[in-house]
């Protein structure tokens, strides 16, 4: 799946898919140089970038391979609740609908020490490839 990634921002910075489960995606990303802000804090943007590669991804894989569908982000939102300055923060995806026209998808973003970091809920459009 990580192959999904290659020559996107999701593999500029480094994020890598690591799971696969009944009814989740999970991917990691570096807190380094390429993810933080000015002050060493992980970036918000680099947060949502996780958060919707990791939504997006998850949602295409819900789509019926011989549709010839993908899943687009149409709105993400996200809640920074603890700032992290090094190790990697751990993305998992989740459905909380799965619908013909739209998916909307929690992603929840934890530390190295699996303390919730952002959370984030992104709405994606099914559209044609």
């Amino acid at each position: 799946m990580t192959q999904l990634l290659a020559g996107t921002a999701g593999e500029s910075l480094g994020i890598t898919i690591t799971e696969l489960g009944p009814d989740y995606l999970r991917g990691t990303m570096p807190v380094d140089a390429r993810t933080v802000q000015p002050f060493g804090l992980l970036h918000g943007g680099s947060s949502v970038l996780l958060a919707e590669t990791l939504a997006s991804l998850a949602g295409y894989l819900c789509l019926d391979p011989g549709a010839k569908q993908q899943a687009a982000g149409i709105e993400i939102n996200a809640n920074h609740l603890r700032a992290v300055t090094e190790g990697l923060v751990t993305g998992t995806a989740r459905p909380i609908h799965l619908g013909r026209a739209t998916q909307v998808w929690e992603i929840r973003i934890e530390d190295a020490k699996g303390r919730l970091a952002c959370i984030s809920r992104m709405t994606a459009a099914v559209v044609g490839r």
